[in-house]
């Protein structure tokens, strides 16, 4: 059916071919969401006309590029600028994370520096967790396409308590060589919204794992000057969802009886990929009390490939389904991401017997994240999420002292830069810049054995949203921070 300008009749353009799939249609008259049925072949596209908005193409090919493009906006959960996990180290975080590009001792140099491997003795097992308790409650309101309020709560703390675990070796040979294997989490996200929020149709739960295992080796050029390589095998796995206003779409299209918030489904998205890159580095101890470390980490690529489920009212499958039943059926679906490029410069100098100061200052090349781009299995064009992110620095002063034979004791403060700007933020991560205040200690049992403790508060600067997704508008402020809470411990034979 199509509109009869002349009687003011509605209907539904007919689709250029047919796929062949239906809805379950259990509970239609109720209106009750259903499932859509899954279908392998290949889905129509909504034809455009002068008389006939195209929302449901636009629904059908964007709610899987705003799941992945909202999240990258944003991590276990994202504790650095954009996505990006520093806690690799509770050691390290003791201090700010300062001087981890040239600081001894710790064996998750493995993956920030691999050429400070030849400091070691022997083998060296490291085990470490973060607990990360992140907070992040919204207050705002929103317009839906209409400019009527939306309807629902402020989504209640999006934040969550997520475990961080890492594990690294090193083992140090007797011709100046060392080698290390780490396992860590560097990239992330985890936050999730009541299910009747606000914001529902921007986010609503957003889960990004990213895991690597590095193998890394390094070998003394001299006395005084060590390099380092690295390679990283990487595993991104991403489960993201939202609410979709179907109640908008038909509304926009002109078929009667619904309007914006009538008519919610939801629409989750998963998808996983396997990636490669590599780490480089040197560390030169210019005097016996001051060394300087630099580190660089590629970029990595992946083409996460998954599938888009999506949850259906029944009276909008009911009209649908009537004249176009492969709209919004679960299917295949790929995206490419990107993870940025790491530098990381750091320096300690050890100022007595009992204190060492150290410094880092790293760049995250967030650049590399302009687009996402969305491709589906099925005749729709390709969907692009500009971001426009820039790159970040981090900057971190630490300092350590030596209590006594069984006790060290540290702090440090750091300043951590978003790539984003409120044009581009998300509430699936409402990043903004912030600070770092950090407390640690090691217990040395014996000469074998140490035990490490930290704790850091996380203190982001009034981030903002102003966010548009399917024609409803969301603004506001976050009040948000997180705790960290790590331990870990070493054993040296």
């Amino acid at each position: 059916m199509q509109q009869d300008v002349r009687t003011g009749q509605y209907g539904i353009v007919r689709p250029r071919r047919s796929s062949g799939g239906e809805f379950r249609q259990g509970g239609v008259d109720g209106g009750g969401p259903v499932r859509a049925g899954r279908s392998t072949r290949q889905q129509p596209v909504w034809e455009r006309t002068r008389h006939m908005a195209t929302t449901p193409r636009f629904m059908h090919t964007t709610a899987l590029a705003f799941g992945i493009a909202g999240a990258l906006a944003f991590a276990g959960q994202a504790h650095a600028a954009g996505f990006q996990l520093k806690e690799n180290s509770v050691k390290s975080m003791g201090s700010a994370f300062a001087g981890t590009a040239a600081k001894t001792g710790d064996s998750s140099v493995v993956t920030n520096n691999p050429a400070v491997m030849t400091q070691f003795a022997g083998t060296t097992v490291q085990a470490d967790l973060t607990v990360i308790d992140l907070n992040y409650e919204f207050q705002g309101s929103g317009r839906d396409a209409l400019g009527r309020p939306l309807t629902g709560s402020n989504g209640g703390n999006a934040g969550d308590v997520t475990p961080v675990p890492a594990l690294s070796v090193v083992h140090k040979l007797d011709n100046g060589v060392a080698l290390g294997a780490m396992i860590s989490a560097p990239f992330g996200l985890k936050t999730e919204y009541d299910a009747d929020w606000v914001g529902r149709y921007a986010a609503q739960t957003s889960d990004v794992k990213v895991i690597d295992l590095t193998l890394s080796g390094a070998i003394d050029l001299s006395d005084r000057f060590s390099v380092g390589l690295g390679v990283i095998a990487s595993r991104a796995d991403v489960t993201l969802s939202r609410a979709v206003d179907f109640g908008a779409l038909l509304a926009q299209a002109r078929v009667p009886g619904f309007l914006p918030q009538s008519a919610d489904g939801l629409a989750e998205i998963q998808g996983k990929d396997n990636g490669f890159g590599w780490i480089v580095g040197a560390h030169f101890r210019p005097t016996d009390t001051v060394s300087v470390g630099v580190s660089y980490r590629s970029e990595i690529d992946y083409e996460l490939h998954g599938t888009a489920d999506w949850t259906v009212p029944g009276n909008v499958a009911a009209v649908l389904g009537q004249a176009q039943p492969g709209l919004f059926l679960d299917g295949p679906g790929g995206a490419d991401l990107t993870t940025p490029s790491i530098l990381n410069v750091g320096a300690t100098w050890q100022v007595n017997d009992a204190l060492m100061l150290s410094a880092t200052y790293a760049q995250t090349g967030w650049e590399s994240l302009r687009e996402v781009r969305i491709e589906f299995d099925n005749p729709d064009a390709d969907s692009v999420e500009p971001f426009e992110w820039r790159d970040t620095y981090f900057a971190a002063l630490g300092a350590e002292y030596k209590l006594n034979e069984s006790w060290k004791l540290r702090g440090g403060v750091a300043y951590d830069e978003t790539p984003t700007n409120l044009e581009h933020r998300t509430p699936r991560l409402p990043d903004a810049n912030r600070i770092f205040y950090s407390l640690g200690a090691t217990w040395t049992m014996n000469d074998a054995f140490d035990v490490n403790f930290g704790y850091t508060r996380i203190e982001p600067r009034d981030p903002k949203i102003d966010t548009t997704s399917g024609g409803s508008r969301v603004t506001g402020g976050y009040d948000g921070n997180a705790n960290l809470f790590g331990v870990s411990a070493q054993y040296r034979f």
